[in-house]
């Protein structure tokens, strides 16, 4: 009897020390489903939020703060004032498929986002690119039209991942990417499990699985949190709740910023809301304390153009379109546009669905009425997004440092003023920082004067968490739910 102790000493130990061990698996909540997982090619926030950092990877990336780091690039050096970018390459890097990753991906990956038939929504990002030469397997250099001390910055965007030209045509449903994870399941409409890739070039992730389950009703998510069915929501969608979640010793709320200048924004090319006096009354209609207190319970920051206000080149101009029915039914009255009755169209989002309910009544204040229609996700993509069939519409931009889609003609919201355009083009040579600091204020003068549309608030990152849970992004330079870092504490 005495030989049995010890071993079964060894036995209750190791089975305690089984029991205390964190886990290693995670199931996150979002509130939108992606409609593909192919990054390159989609403008949905969701797909990002799944696969960025996860299961793609890019030259560069983002990291936490913001800053801009290493990702299959190694480091790169710059020339000619930025027209000259040569990336160095990480090297023993593979596919999830098992297939060699080297600068020929590169080159087709930033040909394709470039090419005149890419359906890439971040064209703009690739431009620029007049050359892309292989000089060995680890070493590309990148020639652009005009130098852009920013390129870097261009390349850790979610639509500049690196994919391979054998398997990127299926990457909608069947993504191959080079990350720390791959795909293991998706079922559409309820979720999409990623699983550690055994075979991953870098730090190997704490964890060996993670699933993304998609919720879009705030009751059902907090009940969700409340039953432990999720482990962390980053984006929660019931900030009603947070103060009760957060006096909750099982979890801890995590409030940070994002990129989200959230905006009703209109149709510039349609009447009414061609003419600058309609666009201003509605502007001029909105209170947006009353926004982001009614449909966000106090989270958020009040914006008066479509910039960032943590960006240190960031403009107060709020004073542009303050809360003045009287002054909003005069300029409707000057621009002859009395009695209008106009379409707007709410995507899922708890921002757009509550917030549309109180811009529908503070413009009924002034005398326009709304047609109000709920879409759902893929819905608004393609009629608003895409169709350009709306009038109105509540959205919240979530893209880093996205002012220079006011330059594009095809916008969904049709503005690319050409002095505007202008402003935009010579950003673009511009490397001086006091130089560049004059142009994005110039620019985003011009579009809080012209009204292009009504600015709301900055939307604020606002998650819920199991309490033992580490690593999570507390603000979000991108649309990103990064779990290289996360793991469970002891």
């Amino acid at each position: 009897m005495s030989r049995a102790l010890p071993s079964l000493l060894a036995l209750a130990l190791s089975a305690s020390a089984a029991l205390a061990a964190p886990p290693d698996s995670l199931t996150l909540g979002m509130v939108l489903e992606p409609p593909n997982l192919d990054p390159t090619a989609g403008a949905a926030a969701a797909i990002d939020e799944v696969v960025y950092a996860n299961l793609f990877e890019g030259l560069t990336r983002f990291g936490p703060d913001g800053t801009i780091l290493p990702g299959l690039a190694t480091s790169w050096d710059v020339e000619d004032d930025g027209k000259v970018w040569t990336f160095h390459l990480a090297q023993g890097v593979t596919f999830h498929d098992g297939s060699t990753f080297d600068a020929e991906d590169v080159a087709f990956s930033l040909n394709r986002a470039r090419a005149e038939g890419s359906a890439n929504a971040q064209k703009a990002l690739f431009a620029a690119i007049e050359t892309v030469e292989v000089l060995d397997p680890a070493t590309v250099r990148v020639t652009l039209s005009a130098p852009n001390a920013g390129f870097d910055f261009n390349m850790a965007w979610g639509d500049a991942v690196i994919l391979a030209p054998e398997t990127a045509d299926g990457a909608a449903t069947a993504p191959v990417g080079t990350g720390p994870f791959k795909l293991a399941e998706w079922v559409q409409g309820d979720h999409v499990t990623l699983e550690a890739f055994d075979g991953y070039w870098g730090e190997k992730p704490a964890l060996t699985r993670a699933t993304f389950r998609f919720i879009s009703d705030p009751t059902a998510a907090f009940a969700a949190m409340m039953a432990g069915d999720i482990d962390a929501f980053p984006n929660f969608p019931a900030p009603e709740t947070l103060a009760q979640l957060g006096a909750d010793p099982r979890f801890k709320v995590i409030v940070g910023s994002t990129e989200g200048e959230t905006i009703l924004a209109m149709n510039n090319a349609k009447a009414p809301l061609d003419n600058p006096k309609v666009r201003e009354a509605i502007a001029h209609a909105i209170n947006r304390q009353d926004i982001i207190d009614g449909a966000m319970f106090g989270y958020g920051t009040p914006i008066g153009t479509h910039f960032a206000p943590h960006n240190p080149d960031y403009v107060d101009l709020i004073g542009l379109s303050d809360h003045d029915p009287d002054l909003s039914r005069k300029l409707l009255a000057e621009a002859g546009a009395e009695g209008l009755t106009l379409r707007l169209a709410l995507p899922p989002p708890t921002y757009a669905r509550r917030g549309g309910e109180i811009i529908a009544a503070q413009l009924r204040d002034v005398g326009i009425a709304t047609e109000v229609s709920n879409l759902e996700w893929a819905q608004w993509l393609e009629q608003v997004f895409k169709g350009h069939d709306f009038d109105l519409t509540i959205i919240s931009h979530v893209e880093p440092m996205d002012i220079n889609i006011y330059a594009r003609p095809d916008y969904y919201f049709s503005y690319a003023r050409p002095e505007f355009v202008a402003i935009m083009d010579k950003l673009a040579l511009t490397t001086d920082a006091a130089a560049r600091s004059d142009l994005l204020k110039q620019a985003q003068t011009m579009i809080a004067e012209d009204h292009v549309n009504a600015y709301l608030f900055q939307l604020a990152k606002t998650g819920v968490a199991d309490a033992r849970l580490e690593g999570l992004w507390a603000n979000s330079p991108t649309p990103a739910n990064d779990l290289t870092a996360v793991h469970w504490s002891h």
